[in-house]
């Protein structure tokens, strides 16, 4: 029996914070999406305000979970993220 489950909720959300906190893009949305597998109904709105993301990256995750087909190697698809900047030299 737990004493202050209020308190006992708050620590375990903490703990799940930080968790997800060492992980990298990749492996924060596949646990998201396996958490809201547990949870079913309304799962990938409930897990994306405790984690912090937005729901579709939680959907996201829980649909490369199911549909099995994990690319390996890249936290990101090919050309994501951005683009390189070319330096400017310095103005004299």
């Amino acid at each position: 029996m737990v004493a202050n489950p209020d308190l006992a909720a708050e620590e375990a959300k903490a703990i799940l914070v930080l968790f997800c906190s060492m992980l990298d893009e990749r492996q924060r949305r596949l646990y998201a999406g396996l958490e809201s597998l547990k949870l079913g109904h309304g799962g990938d709105a409930h897990i994306a305000s405790l984690i912090g993301l937005d729901p579709h990256t939680v959907a996201r995750g829980r649909q490369e979970l199911l549909s099995g087909e994990l690319p390996p190697g890249r936290v990101r698809a090919p050309g994501g993220g951005r683009f390189a900047q070319e330096k400017k030299p310095p103005k004299s």
